[in-house]
């Protein structure tokens, strides 16, 4: 029975193989396919073995006390991950099959061991593969590639053996009448006893935490060292410092030493899961079920709606009979975006906003923390010109499935075109509006030298006013590209996967940033002409949201003229 699972797994694989092979000969992937290859090999392989790095920095720090903080880091995010393995789940435990799966093995003689093993055998696939890209990342930051693969490995091995002990224990607690409320109150008892019992150690050993004195990012390290070298915390972490321990060695003599307690802790590991009798056919079937679900729907083009279900979704705002038809798309794009896109969600979320930057300006007057808050701060803001299309797919990218039905409205192509990209950027807008006034906030109390509150207020409503308008434009060059090459922005289930997808992404991603940028030079000249014109008149303060107006009326009119073009891409789009 094992060598015929083999036979279907290894036959599987090199099927998907060869038809990822064989669509190459279209050109759409063969680009693709070069440049996500080009993408791999600068980014990531030519790191792998250090070829074109030049000089490899140190692994983790120069010293021992860097790998000891890396190292405690480390074990303290994976024990949040255990932790919230076993608080957070509700289900009965459930091995993941296909439904080709079940009809094939719950009928045949394997015992529940057998398919443990099967599982496990399978899940190493995508184990050694998401350690594949893991390293291609890591291994940026310096260190040798096989360190930095056995670490991976072990980490999400072990982590995937303990999730997995941990929902057979809680089938078992639920077959013995202990409700999930019950054990999710029993841990965090047992949590808050263990801190109460600590209390007085953390008290005398950990160092106190003067935000006056850490003035620089070496100040905050030597603060980490000192909090997770002193006290309990070593002790607390040291099973998870086991496992974390061999990725960060510095040498084949640290890895030995590390891989000897790492292997046993796996190994225990091994014998819980397959020791655990524990029935979980019944709860595997129904989540064989619902993954079924979730492929149909992903290939039916409907993502969003992948194993939910369907419930009833509050409007954002009330629908009138009568009124501009854009206003319609723009109500339904809302509801498909999520319930949290309402006007009192974003005035509540705009009042936490300023009173966390009130806060932090209070508290980090001699730290300089605010300023660079709001520097960040504006820095994602310019970050969101370019990633939010990306994300926000509410427009003719999502209903150009359903085409049928929007070539059914008596409605010019202008009027779909802006209907469907008012929900993105209102969406886009509300966030980088919160983005502004959370770096207004914290500027304005700590001013930039050279440039003033006047200055800074000047600027903030500038890029308030304009970004609007940037984001119409942003969103046209995306939608423009799915109805203009149709075949190249493919959803649902004709959608590429693999390195040729990621090339086809980076096209776009390129040939989306020239075109910006080349709207923008119209909007730049206007802005700059009417700042020169009118800073010797009314001051630099003025001048700016003056040039802003020129700019904006100049994007505007883009923006008007890329909807006029869109909708007439969509009135041929339906016709053919």
């Amino acid at each position: 029975m094992l060598s015929a699972l083999v036979y279907l797994q290894y036959h599987t694989i090199k099927n998907r193989t060869t038809v990822r092979l064989r669509r190459l000969k279209q050109p759409k992937y063969l680009f693709g396919a070069i440049v996500g290859g080009l993408y791999f090999y600068f980014y990531f392989f030519r790191y792998l073995f250090g070829v074109g790095s030049g000089r490899r920095p140190a692994p983790f720090g120069a010293d021992a006390g860097d790998v000891l903080l890396y190292q405690g880091i480390g074990a303290a995010v994976f024990f949040l991950l255990v932790l919230l393995g076993w608080l957070l789940p509700r289900e009965r435990a459930a091995l993941a099959f296909s439904e080709a799966e079940v009809a094939f093995l719950f009928p045949a003689p394997i015992s529940r061991r057998g398919l443990i093993h099967y599982k496990l055998l399978r899940s190493q696939l995508a184990i050694l593969f998401t350690t594949f890209f893991l390293v291609l990342i890591s291994n940026r930051l310096g260190g040798k590639v096989w360190i930095h693969a056995a670490g991976w490995w072990l980490i999400l091995s072990t982590l995937n053996l303990h999730l997995l002990g941990a929902s057979f224990v809680r089938t078992m607690l639920l077959d013995r009448g202990i409700t999930n409320g019950q054990r999710r109150l029993a841990i965090l008892v047992l949590l808050a006893g263990v801190a109460a019992a600590l209390l007085w150690w953390f008290r005398q050993a950990f160092p106190n935490f003067d935000p006056a004195l850490i003035k620089r990012p070496e100040d905050l390290k030597e603060y980490g060292k000192a909090l997770l070298g002193s006290g309990p915390l070593p002790w607390l972490l040291y099973p998870f410092r086991i496992v974390v321990r061999p990725y960060f060695s510095v040498g084949g003599t640290a890895l030995l030493s590390a891989l000897a307690p790492a292997l046993i802790l796996l190994g225990l590991h091994y014998l819980w899961v397959v020791r655990c009798n524990v029935a979980f056919e019944e709860a595997s079937v129904e989540a064989s079920k619902k993954l079924a679900e979730k492929i149909a729907a992903a290939r039916a083009g409907n993502w969003q709606a992948q194993g939910k279900s369907l419930k009833v979704k509050k409007a954002p705002f009330a629908l009138r009979p009568a009124g501009p038809a854009p206003i319609a798309f723009l109500w339904k794009n809302l509801i498909s975006a999520g319930q949290a896109f309402s006007v009192r969600f974003w005035i509540v979320l705009g009042i936490l906003v300023v009173c966390v930057a009130l806060s932090i300006g209070q508290t980090s007057s001699r730290s300089g923390l605010a300023p660079v808050v709001g520097i960040i701060a504006a820095t994602f803001i310019v970050w969101s010109l370019l990633l939010g299309p990306q994300f926000l797919r509410q427009d003719f990218r999502q209903d150009l499935a359903v085409s049928d039905v929007l070539k059914t409205y008596p409605l010019p192509g202008w009027q779909v075109a802006l209907g469907e990209l008012l929900a993105p950027a209102a969406v886009m807008a509300g966030i980088q509006w919160l983005l502004i006034l959370l770096a207004l906030t914290l500027l304005l109390q700590f001013p930039l030298p050279g440039l003033g509150r006047g200055g800074i207020l000047a600027v903030g409503v500038s890029a308030a006013m304009m970004l609007p308008v940037l984001d119409l434009i942003t969103l046209q060059i995306p939608n423009a590209a799915a109805l203009l090459f149709p075949a190249w922005s493919q959803a649902g289930k004709d959608a590429a996967h693999g390195i040729e997808a990621t090339g086809q992404r980076l096209i776009f991603m390129l040939g989306q940033l020239l075109v910006f940028l080349v709207a923008l030079v119209p909007a730049a000249i206007a802005g700059a002409a009417v700042f020169f014109l009118t800073q010797f008149v009314v001051g630099v303060t003025l001048a700016i949201p003056l040039a802003s107006v020129a700019a904006t009326v100049v994007l505007g009119g883009e923006a008007a003229l890329g909807i006029m073009v869109l909708g007439r891409a969509f009135d041929r789009f339906i016709q053919d």
